[in-house]
């Protein structure tokens, strides 16, 4: 509790709003030039305010991670509070780049996803810095860019060594503990067939016609095996038909069809074998009907870097970063938080999976709001968030548990 009054005693709620105004008011979506960079350039420049060691580290195409760092004495563990600094399109939002305050909600482009999350993660590594209070471990901060698309701002971390034994993902989770997530492809199914007149449809094959017959052996065939498998918190796998488009008019037979899924999966599941039901659907019709011809491919907008795909988060629930995380929000909150699932894709599948990092996510904010013309955080969540990361640095960082 010394500690928690140190921290209380050393950051303040409208400080902490203050951060997020300034994040917000800098554009970092799609079409900006060097896109991020300012946002990271911004972040540094607080950092350093209150004595902070931050660097700015280019990525790819001018766009930069910000990267800070309170050293700890070696003795300890060390955390790392990540979350991304690219925001999704204004789309039809008003004014998205300037923080509205109505009530207990903050409005703007980023406030909940997740400029908001990532600016208490700021200030409470600067409360840590202004109390003095002296950690064991390393405690990390990195603003990375991409996110919304191609993650190349985690996996640039990842390809730098990045090694430390606890991460926060600040995505909005409302305060409670996500320690699992699905792992997420979005492929497309090309369909060929012949393009007639509609007058001689015997002498085509009809694209939209084999796609259908493909649906309908993946609803026989594959649908029951995706929702077979049972994870104690996530539940099922997923799969989802998001588009479908083929042909060119009603008396024309269509030459082609294509068709677009969200495919979802849970840990343990593995990423080929995933492929494999799809590719395995497609071989088996092939060979029944000379005339089936499907090629299947990963959309260009889910594509990685190579060697990466959207894995899937797990973490022990009795890991002590989940265990910490858990006391302190019930302390400070007074909320005894859900261990639950992210319903969305994060970056913590790439920590996770390919750092072997124990990840939560964990941040106020209703992931609801996200993406769309009312994005909003939730102010009374701020404040709490801030102190509780500082909390949670303080004793993984110190091995109190």
């Amino acid at each position: 509790m010394e500690n928690l009054e140190r921290i209380k005693s050393s950051i303040s709620e409208s400080e902490v709003v203050e951060i997020i105004k300034k994040l917000v008011e800098i554009p970092s979506y799609p079409g900006i030039e060097n896109q991020e960079t300012k946002v990271a350039q911004c972040i540094k420049g607080i950092f350093e305010k209150e004595g902070i060691s931050a660097n700015v580290i280019p990525v790819t195409e001018g766009r930069c991670n910000v990267i800070a760092k309170l050293k700890g004495t070696g003795n300890g563990k060390s955390l790392l509070l990540t979350g991304h600094i690219d925001t999704v399109p204004p789309y039809d939002m008003k004014d998205p780049c300037t923080l509205k305050v109505d009530g207990n909600k903050l409005y703007g482009r980023g406030t909940v996803d997740m400029k908001g999350p990532l600016s208490c993660m700021i200030a409470s590594m600067i409360a840590i810095k202004r109390s003095k209070i002296v950690l064991d471990g390393d405690l990390i901060f990195a603003g990375v860019i991409d996110e919304e698309e191609g993650s190349e701002g985690t996996i640039a971390l990842l390809e730098e060594g990045l090694s430390v034994d606890g991460a926060i993902v600040g995505e909005p989770s409302d305060m409670d503990i996500c320690v699992a997530h699905r792992g997420l492809e979005w492929i497309e199914f090309h369909f060929k067939g012949k393009t007639v007149h509609g007058g001689k449809q015997s002498e085509g094959i009809n694209a939209i016609s084999k796609a259908s017959d493909f649906i309908q052996n993946i609803k026989e065939n594959v649908i029951p095996e995706i929702y077979s498998n049972n994870h104690s918190i996530i539940g099922t796998s997923s799969m989802n038909y998001g588009t479908i488009e083929g042909g060119t008019q009603p008396s024309t037979v269509a030459g082609n069809c294509i068709l677009k899924i969200d495919r979802r999966w849970i840990p343990g599941e593995k990423y080929q074998d995933v492929l494999k039901q799809y590719q395995d659907v497609i071989d088996e019709m092939a060979k029944k009907d000379p005339k089936f011809r499907c090629e299947m491919k990963i959309m260009d907008e889910s594509v990685m870097r190579k060697g990466y795909v959207h894995e899937a988060l797990e973490t022990d629930t009795k890991h002590p970063l989940v265990t910490i995380t858990k006391n302190l929000t019930n302390k400070i909150y007074i909320k005894q938080p859900k261990l639950t699932f992210f319903p969305a894709w994060s970056d913590g599948g790439l920590l996770s999976s390919y750092g072997n990092i124990p990840t939560i996510i964990f941040a106020p904010g209703d992931l609801e709001s996200a993406h769309s013309s009312e994005e909003f955080i939730d102010k009374t969540q701020i404040y709490p968030a801030t102190l509780i990361y500082a909390t949670i640095a303080i004793d993984f960082c110190n091995n109190k548990l």
